[in-house]
């Protein structure tokens, strides 16, 4: 499999379009809030009935930040006042307790990904505290073997947190950077110096962890072409293993944080092509990997080998290699996949609360997907995962015909091959250099929930 990615202006601007990241499918728009704990809990024991036991995923959802970034759209609850933690951590602490109970103690758990909000918004000694919760509830493994990953603002941390944290027993580590340039930074209240993430990415390197990430953001206020490549130009010379580039989509009537920000000094949308265009080229010609979705890893990565071996996965915390695990999501919003179903936490803490002291899964909503979800999951996730979809073998395995199966989807897929998004054939549909950008427009091709109408309001653009 070829990593690499053409930019094609001409195709971007006929197919750029808005819909959905497909970390899940059906997304959350079809979440129904007919799902509730008790079905949860029924998936649960389901699942742990397999012949072979599936490994688990952890995530927790620590909300909080101190300051507000202007072009977030995060579940997050900003204070800085420290003493609001506690109760939501007591919480979420008997949430994993209720949670662990709930699990063969033969599945083992293979991941751990803390997100947020901010978890470095708590100290060191809580977060080894939950860290601990998790494995005295939950079948974690001793060593270093699995991968145990965290989010970090860097202006939280110092050489000596990034050691406590690894110490606690993270071994992969995202630092949000966003951009190294200070306007920037200032026009979306985001201030950190130059030498503050150099430092901390070196002393995550120092202190062996086997994955670092940065995070960057693309069509943020004040950015301009020659900005933002030495922006890139610093992360290229910080090295980090992998590279999120994130599409900024100014939605203020969904996000109110992003009210604040100057829509006069927002690049316009030629100039963002341009810089997104800069940035696949300056990171491939520095030997890192397109994988897809805004993310690139070096060669050796494994998302990389992954991809190129045709097993990439996708859900709710990005690309993964652990395409068989169960994720049991905890805290406020997150959302779970057991089995094939999806479910989702309360929204408040006050709600958590209630459901938490009365010894109830905090589940509000979520789906039961039928067989032609589960079917239209696996094309989905081939094509944005993997870039190719092998139909010969879906057929065969599903029982259908591909193309009277897929009758209303197939012209258009036609057009795409035709315009040089895909190639495709009765055995096969690959997504070609030209067409990687556009991997969400051709997979809304098989998504049928999607009402074009309701797309402006509900999703981002594609590019």
């Amino acid at each position: 499999m070829n990593n690499q990615v053409i930019f094609d202006k001409d195709l971007i601007s006929r197919y750029d379009c808005s819909g959905p990241r497909y970390t899940s499918y059906p997304t959350a728009v079809q979440f129904s809030t007919d799902y509730g704990t008790e079905d949860y809990c029924g998936w649960v024991d389901h699942s742990n009935n397999d012949p072979i036991p599936t490994a688990l995923s952890l995530y927790l959802h620590i909300p909080f930040c101190d300051t507000i970034c202007y072009y977030c759209g995060c579940s997050k609850i900003v204070t800085k006042d420290k003493d609001k933690a506690p109760a939501y951590i007591d919480l979420l602490k008997k949430e994993i307790a209720l949670q662990g109970a709930l699990f063969d103690k033969d599945r083992i758990v293979s991941q751990i990904h803390w997100g947020g909000g901010t978890p470095t918004f708590l100290d060191d000694e809580t977060i080894r505290d939950v860290f601990n919760t998790l494995k005295q509830h939950f079948n974690v493994p001793e060593g270093d073997e699995g991968e145990f990953g965290i989010e970090v603002d860097p202006r939280t941390v110092d050489e000596n947190r990034i050691a406590q944290l690894r110490n606690i027993g993270f071994n992969r580590i995202s630092f949000g950077v966003q951009d190294f340039d200070p306007d920037v930074q200032e026009a979306v209240n985001r201030i950190h110096t130059k030498e503050q993430i150099i430092g901390v990415i070196n002393a995550a390197r120092k202190n062996n962890f086997h994955s670092i990430n940065i995070d960057l953001m693309y069509g943020l206020p004040k950015q301009t072409l020659a900005s933002f490549e030495q922006t890139i130009q610093t992360t290229i010379d910080a090295s980090p293993d992998r590279i999120a580039v994130y599409n900024y989509a100014h939605m203020p009537d969904m996000f109110k944080p992003q009210r604040r920000i100057n829509e006069d000094e927002l690049p316009s949308a030629a100039e963002k092509l341009k810089i997104l265009q800069m940035t696949i080229e300056k990171l491939q010609q520095a030997g890192y990997a397109y994988i897809g979705m805004d993310h690139f890893a070096k060669q050796s990565d494994a998302l990389t080998k992954a991809q190129q071996q045709g097993t990439l996965h996708r859900n709710f915390q990005g690309y993964s290699t652990h395409a068989d695990c169960d994720i049991v999501a905890m805290g406020i919003t997150a959302i779970s996949s057991i089995g094939d179903n999806y479910s989702q936490n309360v929204r408040t803490i006050e709600d958590y609360k209630t459901f938490i002291e009365q010894g109830k899964i905090p589940v509000f909503r979520g789906i039961e997907l039928e067989a032609d979800d589960i079917l239209r999951r696996e094309i989905i996730n081939q094509l944005m995962c993997n870039n190719k979809l092998d139909i010969e073998q879906l057929e065969q395995r599903w029982g259908i015909e591909f193309e009277k199966y897929f009758d209303t989807a197939w012209p258009a897929l036609q057009t795409m091959a035709q315009d040089g998004l895909i190639v495709i054939d009765k055995q096969h549909i690959e997504v070609t250099a030209s067409g990687r950008l556009l991997a969400r427009t051709i997979s809304m091709e098989f998504d049928r929930y999607l009402k074009k109408d309701l797309l402006k309001r509900q999703f981002s653009k594609v590019i």
